[in-house]
C-alpha cells in the first residue's frame, strides 16, 4: 500500500513539473525571445519549482555541496538522471550544456535550450561537434558562461562503470579553461526511467577544480578517479553500495 501510494504521488509529481514548464515556458517566452537573461531565469525558476515540489510531493530532498563555479569553466559531471541537470543548472549563473541535437526540436525544452547557449551534437559526430566548439570560443562566438558536459555521454545507472569519453579531455585541452568534476547520487531516488521516485536527500557536490596545464591523458585519469569515488562516496552515504548495486 505505501509503495503504492509513493508511485502515485511519484505520478502526480512528474505531471505537474511538466505542466508548469509549459505555463512557465509560455509565460517568459516574450522576454527569452529577445534576452538570454531572460531565458535563464525562466529555467531557473523552473529548477526552484521542482525542487521544491519535489520535497513536499514525495519526500525528495535536494542538496548541492562544494562551491558552484562563477567563472568560465568546463564542468563535467557524473549524470544518473534528469534531476543531476536540473541541480546543477540551479547552481551556477549561466550554465549550457553539450546536448543531443534532437532535443533541439522538443516543445518548449529544446527553445529555451539554445537561448541559454546550449550546444546541439549529432550522435556519432561529437568530435566534430567539440573541434566547431573550440573554434567558436576562440573566435568569441559562443555564449559566456559554463559549459556542463557529461563524459560517459548519457544517463548511467547507480552501480554501473561506464567508460569515460576523450570529448571532455579534448575541451579541456582546447579551450584552456580549469575543470571543475561534479559527483552525484540522485539517481537513487529519481531513476533514468521511470515514474517513481524515492525519499530522500539527493546530492551533487562540485568538487575542487583541475586547473589547467595537464595532458589529456593525465586529466582523464584524474577526472574520472575524482568523479566515480566521490559518486561512490555519496551513494553509500546514502546507503547504496556501488560495489553489490544494493
Amino acid at each position: 500500500m505505501k509503495a503504492a501510494l509513493q508511485w502515485l504521488r511519484s505520478a502526480v509529481f512528474v505531471g505537474q513539473i511538466y505542466a508548469m514548464m509549459l505555463v512557465l515556458g509560455l509565460l517568459f517566452f516574450p522576454w527569452a525571445l529577445v534576452s538570454r537573461r531572460g531565458a535563464l531565469i525562466a529555467c531557473k525558476t523552473w529548477c526552484a519549482w521542482v525542487r521544491w515540489t519535489a520535497r513536499w510531493m514525495v519526500g525528495l530532498r535536494t542538496e548541492v555541496r562544494g562551491t558552484p563555479p562563477s567563472d568560465e569553466v568546463l564542468i563535467v559531471a557524473k549524470h544518473q538522471s534528469f534531476l543531476d541537470i536540473i541541480l546543477i543548472f540551479a547552481s551556477v549563473p549561466a550554465g549550457k550544456f553539450i546536448m543531443k541535437r534532437e532535443l533541439m526540436y522538443a516543445p518548449i525544452l529544446g527553445q529555451y535550450a539554445l537561448r541559454i547557449g546550449c550546444v546541439p551534437v549529432d550522435r556519432g559526430k561529437r568530435s566534430a561537434a567539440i573541434r566547431q566548439m573550440s573554434e567558436d570560443v576562440a573566435r568569441g562566438a559562443q555564449e559566456p558562461g559554463q559549459l556542463i558536459i557529461y563524459p560517459q555521454g548519457t544517463r548511467i545507472p547507480p552501480g554501473v562503470r561506464a567508460p569515460y569519453k576523450v570529448g571532455s579531455g579534448v575541451l579541456y585541452t582546447e579551450l584552456g579553461q580549469p575543470c571543475v568534476p561534479v559527483a552525484t547520487n540522485v539517481g537513487l531516488f529519481w531513476p533514468r526511467k521511470g515514474i517513481l521516485r524515492k525519499p530522500g536527500l539527493a546530492v551533487v557536490e562540485f568538487l575542487p577544480r583541475i586547473e589547467v596545464g595537464l595532458t589529456r591523458e593525465a586529466f582523464m585519469l584524474r577526472l574520472e578517479d575524482e568523479i566515480e569515488d566521490n559518486s561512490n562516496r555519496l551513494m553509500r552515504d546514502a546507503g547504496f553500495d556501488p560495489e553489490t548495486g544494493q
